[in-house]
Formats: C-alpha cells, sequence, structure tokens
C-alpha cells in the first residue's frame, strides 16, 4: 500500500545508521515543498536516544507500538518501535547490537511483506558480526530473497543515483571466478528483471539497457577474450528478439564517459567493481542499493557501517536521505502502476 509508511531497519547501532538515520529525519522535515513519505525505525529506541543525546542532536523520537501509528507520530518525531533495543556503543560493535540489527532487520522485512510498510529501507550492517549469529547468507539482499521466497538469482542489486543506474551481474566473488559464472541464460535473466523494476518501480514504460564487455575493448574481435563473442553476445540478440532496448557490448572504458550515460537507464556490468567504481565516484553521497525483482520494496544507502568515524558526528547522510526518498517514490509509482493495471 503506498499510504502506509516506510520501514527503516537500525542496521548495526555501533556503526553510523542511528546517527544518519536521526539526521536523515530532520532534514526531510525541514524540506520545503512536498513532505516526505512517513517513515518508523524499527527498533532501537533507546539507541536512538543516546545517540542523539551523544551527537547533541535535537531530534525527538516517539516510540510506537504498531506501524500505523507512525504516520501520526511522524508530525511530532521520529516514530521507532518499541520493544527491540541494545547499548549504543559507537565504533565498538558488540553482540547485542548484532542480534538487535538482525531482529530490525527480520521484523521490518514481515512488515513490508504484510503490506502494514509499503517499503522497506535498510541500514548498513556487519556481515561478520551476524554470521556468528547464525546468518548465513552473503548480504541483505540475498536474505530477503529468502524472505520473500526466491531464489537469490531473482534479487538483482541495482545501485541508483540522480544520473546512473548500474547492476553488477556477479556480486561478491572473486575476480579470477566471474568469467565462469557468465552465461548468456544469466544475463538476459537478469537484463529481463531489470528491465521489469524500471517499468514498475521507476515508471520508465520503455527502459533502454546497456550492457557492459568483460574485456579490455569488449575484447577486440576476440583477440583479448572471447566472453563477449561466445557469452554476451548471444544474449543481447536473444533481449533484442524480445522487443527490450539492449545495446552492446560496450568497452567498460566507454560505457560512463557523459555523452554515453544519456543513451541508457541501466548499465549491466559483469562484475562488482565495474559496476559500484564509476557510481561511488560520480555519486557517492546519493548512491542507493536498489534490490529488483523482489514483491517488496527495498532501498538502502550505497556504504558500509563505517564504525571507524561512529558517534563523531562526521556520517553525511545524503546517501539515506536518497533511499529514503527513492523507497517514497518507488511505492508511489508501483501503486499507480498497479491501479493502472
Amino acid at each position: 500500500m503506498a499510504d502506509a509508511p516506510l520501514a527503516v531497519s537500525l542496521g548495526d547501532p555501533a556503526g553510523i545508521g542511528p546517527e544518519i538515520i536521526l539526521d536523515a529525519y530532520q532534514k526531510l522535515r525541514a524540506q520545503k515543498g512536498s513532505p516526505s513519505h512517513p517513515f518508523f525505525v524499527v527498533g532501537g529506541f533507546e539507541v536512538l536516544g543516546e545517540a542523539a543525546r551523544h551527537l547533541a542532536t535535537d531530534c525527538t523520537i516517539v516510540p510506537i507500538a504498531d506501524p500505523s501509528e507512525a504516520a501520526m507520530a511522524f508530525h511530532a518525531g521520529l516514530p521507532v518501535m518499541a520493544g527491540l533495543d541494545a547499548p549504543y556503543t559507537p565504533g565498538n560493535p558488540v553482540s547485542a547490537g548484532a542480534k538487535l540489527a538482525l531482529a530490525s532487520l527480520q521484523w521490518g522485512t514481515k512488515y513490508a511483506l504484510s503490506g502494514l510498510a509499503s517499503a522497506l529501507v535498510t541500514a548498513p550492517v556487519a556481515k561478520s558480526k551476524l554470521m556468528k549469529l547464525g546468518f548465513d547468507y552473503p548480504g541483505q539482499t540475498e536474505f530477503l530473497a529468502d524472505a520473500c521466497q526466491l531464489p537469490y538469482r531473482d534479487a538483482v542489486m541495482m545501485l541508483a543515483g540522480p544520473t546512473l543506474r548500474t547492476v553488477p551481474l556477479t556480486v561478491h566473488v572473486a575476480l579470477a571466478e566471474v568469467p565462469a559464472l557468465l552465461s548468456s541464460e544469466m544475463i538476459t535473466h537478469k537484463a529481463r528483471i531489470v528491465a521489469a523494476g524500471l517499468r514498475r518501480d521507476f515508471g520508465i514504460d520503455h527502459p533502454r539497457l546497456a550492457i557492459a564487455g568483460l574485456n579490455p575493448h569488449a575484447g577486440e574481435s576476440g583477440q583479448f577474450g572471447d566472453e563477449e563473442t561466445r557469452v554476451i553476445t548471444p544474449a543481447i540478440e536473444a533481449l533484442k528478439a524480445e522487443g527490450l532496448d539492449v545495446k552492446g557490448p560496450v568497452p567498460g572504458d566507454a560505457l560512463f564517459v557523459p555523452l554515453a550515460r544519456e543513451t541508457y537507464d541501466a548499465a549491466l556490468c559483469m562484475y562488482h567493481d565495474q559496476a559500484l567504481i564509476p557510481l561511488k565516484a560520480l555519486e557517492f553521497d546519493e548512491g542507493v542499493n536498489v534490490t529488483l525483482g523482489l514483491p517488496i520494496i527495498r532501498t538502502s544507502p550505497d556504504h558500509g557501517t563505517a564504525f571507524d568515524i561512529a558517534g563523531k558526528g562526521k556520517a553525511d547522510a545524503g546517501a539515506m536521505i536518497a533511499a529514503i526518498k527513492m523507497a517514497g517514490d518507488c511505492a508511489r509509482t508501483r501503486s499507480a502502476n498497479e491501479a493502472r493495471d
């Protein structure tokens, strides 16, 4: 439901999650023009209160018992679901904090799946800390796919900023493993999910996709590798035959120049850094991690816990603000598309 509030998971409370959530609430409430989509934090009432005091932040925090209370409470202060908490130990992650981060993620996912929240915004977690609690997932994206009863391959990570969207087709794997993981079927499968997500949640009726090459100069006709001719080009031809607007393989060093970026709505990249380096170089403070292919909307700031600066007042809330705004926009767009269909 587009009129339901957004749920924001707390992330690891020893990281910068609490302070960027507080800062995002204050800055969004202070913005003139259209009001921010109401949101609530899933747990951490005491954590956020301590963070506000520690950082001398004048932010009222309002405890709520149910997501339905968030819209009303949002005008008085930052709504926070009571009942889940831990000590506030900035820069010093502890087991209790990891347990809170996991519980917040689990409950936030339940609220989104049930429709009590129109989208889920996830603050950064420390996966190494969660693993000690039995969290057997490479990241939050895979957890969400499992929670939605989907295979991991159906949850596609897209990094989005004001001027660029990129999709890493392979993610947290060694670079040496990438060529063996690529297949025409995998590329076409994920490209279809990206195109559907751009239509459903971003309102792009005819999405344009650019697909990167793997090798220098996109293989130079096989001189620097044959993945382009053997794997990538057949996928592009198959997608074109389905009526999708797809071009490539585009050499990685030409894909992100200003003129090229104007010709596509999303760039599909062969490996993690090929997608994330340009996004972070161009739009680090506004980069949003969006998960496509799920029945729920999920966004997240495209950065980590930053334990080294947590509690020091140095964290920039720009990416969290962008993630909250994008979640609200996607919720409204998806609802409008569903009503039209």
